[in-house]
């Protein structure tokens, strides 16, 4: 039996990996700031990882694996920027930081395709040993950035912490509602003109079965997390039956710069970058190395959700 935490429990994803951890015979603890349905095994503490917190339930429950899955994808109306590193890099420099103090064997942690960064230049397909240059103007690939260079500097400093840092496409399940599934709902599907803006996805139940793995009997290691194949605008657009309106990037970086300071949207002209070079990952030692064939590809993960979603 081994004592399992989870940091971030009440999320789509903690709710999908309590179910399958339910099913097991290990020590559960789920924390977040609000308790999640539990199965019976489990027990929650309430813990904010913005603080102190971690070090105390840490230090109470002395697990031997962490599963941190507190952070911010998709910010509230008006959250800050401040609020997201907070909960993104300072929570997950607290959790590191006990995890180191209290001996915890194994920190398993989901990191982002995005902590490649948007850039023209990225390679197709991004694998694991490719630079991470997530842009300072993307808060959340800003900040996975930032998380992983804490992360490398703890491999060197405390090697007896093993390390699973997966780094996660798109993910998608019955109930994923999102700034880019609301893309999906839109009467048009919005694309730079000449940029193909493909998608990788990964289906809830195919992250949560990695991450079982992840705290149980999986390596240590990097791993990108992706259904085989991608979808570029013109395959989502055929799958949604929807058209697509193709804008060139200076209008639409125009149209931005005018709009969101009227209150008309929240995405600057940054946000035209994330419409042009969405990272594509490879997804090879997800499957050799560390053993685990997603059973949905990046397709059938779509149009799964595509369904449920009554599109």
């Amino acid at each position: 039996m081994t004592r399992i935490l989870i940091t971030g429990a009440s999320g789509m994803i903690g709710h999908a990996l309590l179910d399958l951890l339910g099913k097991t015979s290990h020590d559960i603890i789920a924390t977040d700031l609000r308790a999640p349905a539990l199965p019976t095994a489990a027990r929650f503490l309430p813990m904010d990882v913005t603080g102190s917190d971690p070090e105390r339930v840490i230090t109470q429950t002395r697990p031997d694996v962490i599963v941190h899955l507190a952070s911010i994808v998709t910010p509230s109306a008006g959250a800050s920027r401040d609020l997201a590193h907070a909960v993104d890099v300072t929570g997950t420099r607290n959790v590191l930081r006990a995890a180191c103090a209290n001996g915890v064997r194994r920190l398993v942690v989901t990191s982002s395709g995005a902590a490649y960064g948007y850039h023209a230049d990225n390679p197709v397909p991004l694998r694991e040993t490719d630079a991470l240059r997530g842009n300072p103007e993307f808060a959340y690939a800003d900040h996975k950035r930032q998380v992983e260079e804490m992360l490398a500097q703890a491999r060197q400093s405390h090697p007896s912490l093993e390390q699973v840092v997966l780094r996660v496409g798109t993910v998608l399940g019955a109930d994923t509602n999102n700034q880019i599934t609301a893309l999906f709902h839109k009467p048009r599907l919005l694309a730079v003109r000449g940029c193909d803006s493909p998608f990788v996805f990964i289906w809830t139940q195919d992250l949560a079965h990695i991450l079982l793995r992840a705290c149980t009997d999986g390596p240590p290691g990097i791993f990108n997390v992706a259904g085989d194949g991608s979808l570029g605008i013109d395959d989502l657009a055929r799958s949604l039956n929807k058209p697509v309106l193709r804008l060139p990037a200076t209008a639409l970086k125009a149209a931005l710069a005018i709009a969101k300071p009227l209150g008309l949207t929240r995405y600057g002209p940054e946000q035209v970058r994330f419409l042009q070079y969405r990272p594509v990952l490879a997804n090879e030692r997800l499957k050799s190395d560390f053993g685990y064939t997603p059973q949905l590809d990046s397709a059938q993960v779509f149009d799964l959700w595509r369904r449920q979603a009554g599109l």
